[in-house]
């Protein structure tokens, strides 16, 4: 499939050299009150350039109202915010160019033909080229990356949902962005779209250098997609961490399948890794089908809110903190 752009993405660079990206948007000490209710009590959260990051979190623990603060549209009652190295309250035109928002559910334009629509959205980002960023992508390029070429003359009406999302996905990249925001991106899909997307998001990440930031209920996308979560609850960042350190805070013992001469064998332990490493010494190649379960991103999850829920956040948090440094 044809890439959008050439070169080594940032991604690519700190993958292979394992050095952290710059700082695409920084938070610190976020709050916003409606009336006398403190929504967000004191925010801190950093993305960096190259990252798919998930925001999770309980409904009214925030989520939309930090996101919009990001994107710039709703100000903010105290704290520090840099998106892209501006104030979101200060953006200026050129600075919502480098955006790109896929909201969970476009406004409608389903009698639109499908080229036309992303060919209309993409002059408006022609002013706001960049040295190595051209604005807009090429309309047929970017419907052939999206799996939308057979599709471009039919009205928007006509698809199908999962085809419906892709064309919500190149209205919000057809600015070539460096930071997308994507908000509940597969509600609705049926399991293979919802396939297909997650291979769409991680080609534009990789092939464009792009940053994401996305809020989402589903537990099991984000484990797919995100290589770093955070969680918010009671208006704080709760935990922050890719799935691997957070179920690894997870104070539950961790399953061991394995089989040995046929005879299948299950052991519950809490070093998993000292086990398997024993089993190897003891038994060597007549070890078979050997599986690990580990506590699920939902266990750690639930087990997060429930902290915050008995009073218990700060503390978990902290102790989480200590966890993966």
């Amino acid at each position: 499939m044809t890439s959008l752009s050439s070169g080594t993405p940032a991604r690519a660079e700190a993958q292979a050299t394992g050095a952290l990206g710059r700082a695409v948007v920084e938070v610190r000490g976020l709050r916003m009150n409606y009336g006398t209710t403190e929504v967000l009590r004191g925010v801190d959260l950093t993305v960096r350039r190259g990252e798919v990051v998930a925001l999770l979190g309980p409904n009214g623990a925030g989520k939309t109202t930090t996101i919009e603060i990001l994107e710039g549209f709703r100000r903010r009652s105290d704290g520090e915010v840099s998106v892209l190295g501006t104030d979101p309250d200060r953006g200026d035109e050129r600075w919502r160019a480098r955006l790109g928002v896929v909201l969970q559910s476009w406004r409608d334009h389903a009698r639109w033909r499908v080229r036309e629509l992303v060919d209309h959205f993409g002059r408006f980002y022609a002013p706001y080229s960049e040295e190595g960023r051209t604005r807009p992508a090429d309309t047929d390029r970017l419907l052939e990356v999206l799996g939308l070429t057979e599709h471009a003359g039919k009205r928007v009406e006509d698809l199908s949902g999962g085809q419906r999302r892709r064309v919500d996905v190149a209205l919000g990249v057809v600015g070539r962005p460096e930071l997308l925001f994507l908000d509940e991106p597969t509600a609705g899909l049926d399991p293979r779209a919802r396939r297909d997307f997650h291979e769409l998001i991680h080609r534009l990440v990789d092939e464009e250098d792009t940053t994401v930031l996305l809020t989402t209920h589903d537990l099991d996308e984000a484990e797919k997609l995100a290589d770093r979560i955070l969680i918010l609850a009671g208006g704080r960042i709760v935990a922050d961490g890719s799935a691997e350190q957070l179920t690894a805070l997870v104070e539950r013992e961790s399953e061991v399948a394995w089989t040995v001469d046929g005879a299948r064998h299950l052991h519950t332990t809490g070093s998993p890794a000292r086990h398997v490493a024993e089993l190897y010494r003891v038994h060597g190649d007549a070890v078979a089908n050997l599986r690990v379960t580990r506590p699920s991103l939902e266990e750690v999850y639930l087990d997060m809110v429930r902290h915050h829920e008995s009073g218990a956040a700060e503390r978990a948090a902290a102790e989480f903190g200590k966890e993966i440094r």
